[in-house]
């Protein structure tokens, strides 16, 4: 190795959370609801990442703002169920990312919503739902980097799926 600097190395840029987000948009993503059942009644929050982790053993993360309201059901009920949107949900989506004036448990209609095997409600019509059970939850930056293990699982054969990219949804 040598001490001298890397001519191809630039300064790094500064990014800020806007320029943050305008930087991610290229990226088409899955829109997905969160949901837990807490003492209180079924919670959710539009999951701006949610992913797996790995597959053996069968892990999946979802990031939460440490202020959303559902990250405290989330780890009393010691669950979550990530449900994949399909194109034409767009207005549950909204819902549940905060753009309309329905919160909490008003949020789940009767007869939209099941439940597998931890009890955290899975929307009826999602492209697929993943059940699982909180394993870990990591604070950083603001942000709960929940854990979970895929316990149960549902999906269907049909339909597209919702996506956001460039600020829209797809």
């Amino acid at each position: 190795m040598t001490d001298e600097p890397n001519p191809n190395s630039r300064q790094p840029k500064a990014i800020d959370a806007r320029t943050f987000w305008r930087a991610l948009g290229m990226r088409a993503s899955p829109v997905a609801v969160v949901t837990a059942q807490g003492a209180a009644g079924p919670s959710g929050f539009l999951a701006l990442s949610a992913t797996h982790l790995c597959a053996d053993p069968p892990m999946l993360m979802v990031s939460v703002d440490q202020r959303t309201a559902s990250l405290g059901a989330m780890r009393e009920a010691g669950h979550f169920a990530i449900n994949y949107l399909a194109r034409g949900d767009e207005a549950l989506a909204d819902m549940f990312g905060g753009k309309t004036d329905r919160r909490g448990a008003d949020r789940f209609e009767a007869g939209r919503w099941d439940r597998l095997t931890t009890g955290a409600p899975v929307l009826r019509d999602a492209i697929g739902a993943l059940d699982c059970v909180l394993e870990d939850a990591l604070e950083r930056f603001g942000t709960v980097i929940a854990i979970g293990r895929l316990v149960d699982f549902t999906s269907r054969d049909d339909g597209e799926p919702l996506q956001f990219f460039r600020g829209g949804y797809r």
